[in-house]
């Protein structure tokens, strides 16, 4: 035996018990809460093995089908809407006040170890902590509705994560129409210039994948969706989501922060001296060198963060204790219909969507990333 073959089976069998254990343990459970989701599986029959054989019954996507069209599953819906409004809003306010805070930190000024420890500090603390604190300063009778009394004007009267107000409302069978066009605002018109651009492969198969899911959108799912609702229902941005972004923003701004502080360090001055050579301004500095340079930072930051906003859960628990749907989220409906319902396979059927909701946001970046690893070496 070679050299490099012995090297190639020693290297095998070292990872060998962890590509086990990964299947098994990771794959193997996701791979079971994806069939129980298929069923109609309860607790009750959990626990009596023959009620079990009697009852359990595979019923496809009659669990998803529910979640999309029953009038009884309209908390799902709340939760979901509420899940990409806040996903917006949070990456927006940690990528902007993050980069702010960076830049300020890059000007060496005086005491930078003690404010970047100040920024840092609450990243340190847990949702449910996080959760705690803001709940008192959002009370409507404390906290920020009292700040105005400081300076002689009357106290604040906004609900904050009561607030039952809503903008920007729409009629859930019209769901699959925004979501196309936002599809074609988001991702296909940028997947276009990056093709005339830079003739990227990687936009062609993102641009390719945005195409068939509008044409299943408008096709399949629109129209289905029109048939199946039996009422109209009306959702929309419940103003009850600014105090989340507001305590989850706080908590997260920091570790932005550092991303971009890491970057800003790594680009070098004489670069940035280059361009006030040639010209340009302060503010063309930062917009034609150090933002562009900035770019897969801020790439990295918007997965980090839409994994951390479609899984949320502790933070809006400790917030609102499960009873506010203004602030719903899928978590929240999961943990009640699998530990309050007893219902296993609808449990199991939200964490798959949330699943995929993760998945959608981080493949593609990770396929990227392993495309681009040959290519820089």
């Amino acid at each position: 035996m070679s050299r490099g073959s012995k090297d190639r089976m020693i290297a095998i069998l070292m990872l060998s018990p962890s590509v086990v254990l990964l299947a098994i343990f990771v794959y193997g459970f996701i791979g079971s809460t994806a069939y129980m989701s298929l069923t109609n599986l309860s607790t009750q029959m959990q626990l009596s093995e023959q009620l079990r054989k009697a009852q359990e019954k595979f019923i496809g996507l009659g669990n998803y089908n529910s979640f999309m069209t029953s009038p009884l599953d309209s908390r799902f819906r709340i939760g979901f809407v509420n899940t990409l409004f806040f996903t917006l809003l949070f990456i927006l306010v940690c990528l902007v006040v993050g980069l702010l805070l960076a830049i300020l930190l890059d000007q060496k000024i005086k005491g930078e170890s003690i404010f970047r420890t100040i920024f840092l500090f609450p990243m340190a603390l847990s949702f449910v902590v996080t959760g705690v604190v803001w709940r008192w300063l959002f009370n409507q009778n404390s906290g920020i509705n009292l700040l105005p009394t400081l300076v002689g004007f009357p106290a604040g009267t906004f609900a904050w994560h009561t607030s039952q107000d809503q903008i920007l409302q729409f009629d859930w069978v019209n769901f699959p129409i925004i979501v196309s066009i936002l599809v074609v605002v988001i991702v296909v018109l940028p997947s276009l210039w990056y093709i005339v651009r830079q003739r990227s492969r990687i936009a062609m198969f993102i641009l390719a994948l945005a195409l068939l899911a509008n044409t299943y959108l408008l096709l399949i799912a629109a129209p289905g969706l029109r048939s199946a609702m039996v009422r109209p229902e009306t959702h929309g941005f419940n103003l009850a989501l600014l105090a989340v972004v507001l305590a989850a923003g706080w908590q997260m701004s920091g570790y932005t922060m550092a991303m971009y502080l890491a970057g800003l360090r790594g680009i070098s001055e004489e670069l940035r001296e280059a361009a006030r050579v040639d010209g340009c301004t302060e503010f063309g500095v930062y917009r034609r060198i150090i933002f562009p340079l900035l770019a897969p930072i801020t790439l990295s930051a918007i997965i980090i963060l839409g994994h951390i906003s479609l899984k949320i859960f502790d933070l809006v628990y400790s917030m609102g204790g499960g009873d506010l749907l203004s602030i719903d989220m899928p978590g929240m409906f999961m943990w009640f219909e699998t530990y309050r319902g007893f219902l296993p396979a609808r449990g199991a059927a939200v964490a798959i969507i949330m699943l995929l909701l993760v998945a959608v946001v981080i493949i593609p970046y990770l396929w990227s990333s392993l495309r681009g690893e040959p290519e820089n070496e």
